[in-house]
């Protein structure tokens, strides 16, 4: 007899995951506000990907992708040139409805987490076509 799907630990581990990854967007967005920024919008699902946050400072428009991780190193090297291509077209998509937006520039922002609660901010953390 096959185990059943609802005994089997993969669907609580991607709870799990699901909870730390909310939570972890939560500290991004609290201190993206401490900093002044306006939050336009949480877990934006386009066409063409999910924008974790998408924020406004004086003019400038950030596109914010959080990484959540055991440590602040580790969560630097998450990002990776697939998942930046994704989240160049979901911004394409987001602006395309959203016009108006960013008439001090935009860019792309990661924020760090750890499993401590740190975070750190990586300003303009690449450019549509890096590679």
């Amino acid at each position: 007899m096959a185990p059943s799907a609802l005994s089997s630990p993969r669907p609580e581990r991607g709870f799990r995951a699901e909870a730390a990854g909310r939570a972890a967007e939560a500290l991004a967005e609290a201190a993206l506000v401490a900093d002044g920024w306006v939050v336009l919008g949480r877990r934006l699902r386009t066409p063409g990907g999910e924008l974790d946050l998408v924020a406004e400072c004086e003019g400038v428009l950030a596109f914010v992708e959080v990484k959540a991780r055991p440590s602040l190193r580790e969560a630097a090297f998450a990002l990776q040139p697939r998942q930046r291509a994704r989240l160049v077209m979901a911004a394409e998509y987001w602006l395309a409805e959203n016009p108006g937006h960013g008439a001090a520039g935009m860019r792309f922002d990661v924020l760090l987490v750890a499993a401590d609660g740190s975070v750190r901010r990586i300003k303009d953390a690449f450019r549509p076509g890096d590679e």
